[in-house]
C-alpha cells in the first residue's frame, strides 16, 4: 500500500499476506483521484472512508491534505493494521473506528464533504448503499460520494448519480449533492 501523491507520497506499508481485503489497485486509485481533483479540493476537507480495508483511501485522503478522515473497519486484524499505520505516521487527522459501516451510516450525526465506500463486492446491501448514504445526513451540501463496486452494478438511475468510471475490473460510481 502506498500514497500516490501529497505529503505521504511514496510511503509504503506492507499489507499482511493474511488479509482478506481486496485493496483498490494503485492504478484505479490514482485515476479516480485524478477525476475527483477536478471537482473537489481535498485540502482541509472532512472525509469518511467506509469499509476501510487496508486504509489505503484514508492514507491517500490525508496525504492530499484532508483535515479529518474517519475510517470505519469491522475486521479486527484490518482495523489493527490501519491503526498501526496511522500511529506510525502520527497524523492527528486520522480517526480509526472498529465497527460496522452500515450501523455507522444509520447512527452517525456528523457531516462529511467526501465519502468513499469500498464494500466487499458480495455485500448483500451493496445495491442499497447509495440510498443508505445519500438519505442519511452524512454527506454535506456540495459533497461527493464515491462507491467502488463490481461491473454488475449500474447506479445511473439514482437522482444524485453523476458519473461512472471503470479502470480494469474496478468500477466507481460517483454521486454528488449540489454542483459537480
Amino acid at each position: 500500500m502506498r500514497a500516490i501523491t501529497g505529503k505521504y507520497k511514496g510511503r509504503h506499508f506492507s499489507i499482511p499476506s493474511t488479509f482478506k481485503a481486496r485493496p483498490t489497485t494503485d492504478f484505479a486509485k490514482e485515476n479516480i483521484f485524478n477525476v475527483l481533483t477536478g471537482h473537489l479540493d481535498f485540502e482541509g476537507i472532512n472525509a469518511l472512508d467506509l469499509f476501510g480495508g487496508t486504509g489505503s483511501i484514508t492514507l491517500e485522503l490525508l496525504s492530499r491534505g484532508a483535515a479529518h478522515v474517519v475510517c470505519i473497519e469491522k475486521d479486527f486484524h484490518h482495523y489493527s493494521f490501519i491503526k498501526q499505520v496511522f500511529q506510525t505516521l502520527k497524523d492527528p487527522g486520522a480517526v480509526i473506528i472498529k465497527g460496522d459501516a452500515l450501523k455507522f451510516i444509520s447512527k452517525c450525526s456528523d457531516t462529511f464533504d467526501f465519502i468513499f465506500a469500498d464494500p466487499p463486492y458480495a455485500l448483500p446491501q451493496l445495491p442499497q448503499l447509495p440510498q443508505l448514504v445519500l438519505e442519511s445526513s452524512l454527506l454535506g451540501d456540495n459533497g461527493i460520494f464515491v462507491l467502488e463496486h463490481g461491473k454488475n452494478y449500474d447506479f445511473s438511475t439514482h437522482p444524485l448519480f453523476v458519473e461512472h468510471r471503470a479502470y480494469g475490473s474496478v468500477n466507481f460510481s460517483i454521486f454528488a449533492k449540489g454542483n459537480y
